[in-house]
C-alpha cells in the first residue's frame, strides 16, 4: 500500500488511524475557527491525527433553498486561516472544474463529490494539480468501479489517492454500507477512508432536504474501524440540531471525544494484522 501524506500527516501502511472531520458547510469564519480549534483540541488529547474538512459550497443540496455555503472566495479564505492558525491540513470539495484552480492554492486534499466519481475531464484536472485527491465511491458504484477511478487518476501521474466510502443506494432515500467494500477497495493499494456520517444519510428523505440517523453513528464508525479502514470522514456540528445542512446525521462535538477513545483501540488492535 502506498502511504499518502497531507501536510505532515502520514495516511496508510502501518501509520495509525486518521480522522477528517468538521461541519458540513462553513457557516462563518468565527465557527469555523472555533470548530477547528476545539476539533484540534480533542485529536491532541487523544493522540490521533486530524484533517480539517468543511465545504465552501454545497452544489448539490436537494432543495434551491438549501444552504449552500459562503462561496469560493470567502471559503477558501476561511480554510487558508483554519490551516494556517491551528497549523493542520485542510479538505473541501469542489463541484465545478473551474474551481479547481484557486481551490489547489489553499487545499491540501481536494475532494471529488460522489455524484461526481465518475466525471473524467473533473478527476483529471484535479489529478494534474499534483495535490491529494479523495474520491468519495458514488453511492451508485460497487467497490471494484474504483479500479477504474484509481486509473483516471493516476494517468496523470499523481498516486497520491484516498478512496472514501459513503454507502451505497438501498431503495428510495436510503443507503447501506457494506463493510466487505473496505478490504476489497484496500486491496488496489490506496488507503480507504470511511465516511461514518454521509453513510447514514437519507438522501431527500425529508421532501426538501435530506434526513440521516446519527444515533447509529457510533456502531458504524466502530465496525468500520474493526474492517481496517485508514481513516474516518466525519462530519462534527457542535449543535446539529441547529446546523443549516446535513445535521440529522452529523454527530454533536460533545460524542466526539469517547468515540475516538473507542476507535484507537480497535485500530490498535487490527493494524497490526491488516
Amino acid at each position: 500500500m502506498k502511504e499518502i501524506i497531507a501536510g505532515k500527516i502520514k495516511i496508510g501502511r502501518e501509520n495509525p488511524l486518521i480522522l477528517i472531520a468538521g461541519p458540513c458547510v462553513i457557516e462563518s469564519e468565527k465557527s469555523a475557527l472555533n470548530t477547528a480549534e476545539k476539533l484540534k483540541y480533542i485529536c491532541a488529547e487523544i493522540n490521533i491525527p486530524l484533517i480539517y474538512k468543511s465545504s465552501y459550497d454545497k452544489a448539490n443540496r436537494t432543495s434551491v433553498k438549501s444552504f449552500r455555503g459562503l462561496g469560493i472566495k470567502k471559503g477558501l479564505k476561511i480554510l487558508k486561516k483554519v490551516r494556517d492558525k491551528f497549523n493542520i491540513p485542510v479538505l473541501s470539495d469542489i463541484h465545478k472544474e473551474e474551481d479547481i484552480e484557486g481551490a489547489a492554492e489553499v487545499l491540501d486534499i481536494i475532494q471529488i463529490p460522489a455524484f461526481l466519481s465518475r466525471q473524467t475531464d473533473m478527476i483529471i484536472k484535479v489529478a494534474e494539480t499534483g495535490k491529494v485527491v479523495n474520491v468519495k465511491k458514488g453511492q451508485f458504484l460497487a467497490p471494484w468501479d474504483v479500479k477504474n477511478i484509481i486509473s483516471k487518476i493516476e494517468s496523470t501521474g499523481n498516486k497520491k489517492i484516498l478512496i472514501t466510502e459513503r454507502g451505497v443506494s438501498f431503495g428510495y432515500n436510503n443507503l447501506v454500507a457494506d463493510m466487505r467494500a473496505l478490504p476489497i477497495m484496500r486491496s488496489y493499494g490506496y488507503p480507504i477512508i470511511f465516511d461514518a456520517t454521509h453513510s447514514l444519510q437519507l438522501p431527500g428523505g425529508a421532501g426538501n432536504s435530506s434526513g440521516g440517523q446519527r444515533e447509529f453513528v457510533p456502531h458504524i464508525t466502530r465496525a468500520a474501524v474493526a474492517a481496517g479502514c485508514d481513516g474516518i470522514f466525519m462530519e462534527v456540528h457542535p449543535n446539529p440540531d441547529k446546523a443549516p445542512c446535513d445535521g440529522p446525521n452529523m454527530l454533536k462535538m460533545d460524542n466526539l471525544p469517547s468515540l475516538l477513545k473507542q476507535i484507537k483501540e480497535i485500530d490498535g488492535i487490527v493494524r497490526p494484522l491488516s
